[in-house]
């Protein structure tokens, strides 16, 4: 499997700095799960970045979290064989309205 370059605690904290809590949702208080998959290409590269499953109660934040992962450094490609393949990863996102 692919990973992101200094493991999960690294690329939560690149997720957690990198979001922008979008303003309407701000606003109105609310959030939910963005359900976002993509490819790890064999260079590490992301793409073919998508929604899985939309966040029904936030469609902004559906949009920002396809933003995010689109800025995401390369990682390290998944292997298969001892050879560099191509990988589609998922990944949920939580957005949660600040009190």
């Amino acid at each position: 499997m692919p990973q992101f370059k200094g493991g999960e605690e690294k690329r939560v904290e690149f997720l957690s700095k990198k979001i922008k809590y979008p303003k309407a949702a701000k606003k109105a208080k609310i959030g939910g799960m963005s359900y976002i998959t993509f490819v790890v290409e064999k260079d590490g590269s992301i793409s073919d970045v998508k929604v899985l499953k939309p966040n029904a109660g936030c469609p902004p934040c559906d949009e920002e979290a396809i933003r995010v992962t689109k800025l995401m450094p390369k990682w390290i490609p998944g292997e298969q064989d001892g050879k560099k393949v191509r990988v589609q990863f998922n990944m949920p996102l939580k957005f949660t309205p600040k009190q």
